[in-house]
């Protein structure tokens, strides 16, 4: 971060900070538009940081590593990050996308404190997934998806009122960030939301609550009907 002002235009660098604890003094004394903050710092993390302010009036650039536990998060909440060791052309790139998202942003770290509150949600249904498309921003519950269908590098998302929305995401990445929240890649084309399965027809076809009937893929059906029967366990349907 030495040749931020010698290689990015207008930027003026007003303080640094060591650690965490210097980072809460310097933030709050200089009050800047935009910090660069390290995932794993050595006595707290990035995100610890930001839940001890008592508010956030600036807009944050996360720095991690790709095999950083933190970067899921960050990827599903739609942050800003770059990644160790720093590139200087996504460096100016990551610069150019904060002042793009402060001139239409009316509040600065809006989108750090949403992100905040969604991680500490602990019902997966009530937890959001921010999608960056060229229409904007696009949030959405994830008790809300019923489905994901990919289609080359696009998916549709189909959502519980009967709406899809077409983002530029290919399914495996969809995949890669839900995981972990009760989804689950049944067909190449084909990722479902386990709180909207009505039935399985011999675990070779899935009945959505929107009556759609998904295919299992062959390959998939065991991995299927193991999946499925630890979250009976896990989130017990009503009878």
């Amino acid at each position: 971060m030495d040749k931020l002002e010698q290689f990015v235009e207008d930027i003026r660098v007003v303080g640094k900070a060591e650690n965490g604890t210097d980072g809460l003094h310097v933030i709050q004394q200089l009050r800047p538009d935009l910090v660069f903050l390290d995932v794993e710092m050595d006595d707290m993390t990035g995100f610890e940081l930001l839940k001890r302010l008592p508010q956030i009036d600036f807009s944050t650039i996360f720095i991690t590593s790709y095999t950083h536990y933190a970067i899921k998060a960050i990827r599903f909440n739609a942050l800003d990050y770059l990644v160790k060791p720093l590139d200087l052309e996504e460096l100016k790139q990551a610069v150019q996308r904060f002042r793009e998202k402060r001139d239409k942003q009316a509040h600065q770290g809006e989108d750090v404190q949403r992100a905040l509150i969604n991680m500490e949600e602990p019902q997966i249904a009530e937890q959001y997934l921010t999608l960056n498309t060229q229409e904007g921003e696009l949030r959405m519950k994830l008790g809300n998806i019923v489905r994901i269908e990919g289609e080359r590098n696009y998916s549709f998302i189909y959502l519980g009122s009967g709406s899809r929305k077409l983002v530029s995401k290919t399914l495996g990445e969809l995949e890669e960030l839900l995981d972990d929240k009760s989804f689950f890649r049944c067909h190449k084309s084909h990722l479902v939301n386990y709180h909207h399965i009505s039935d399985c027809v011999n675990k070779k076809t899935i009945v959505l609550s929107n009556e759609e009937e998904i295919p299992v893929a062959r390959r998939k059906q065991d991995e299927f009907r193991d999946w499925y029967e630890d979250l009976k366990l896990r989130y017990p349907k009503p009878v």
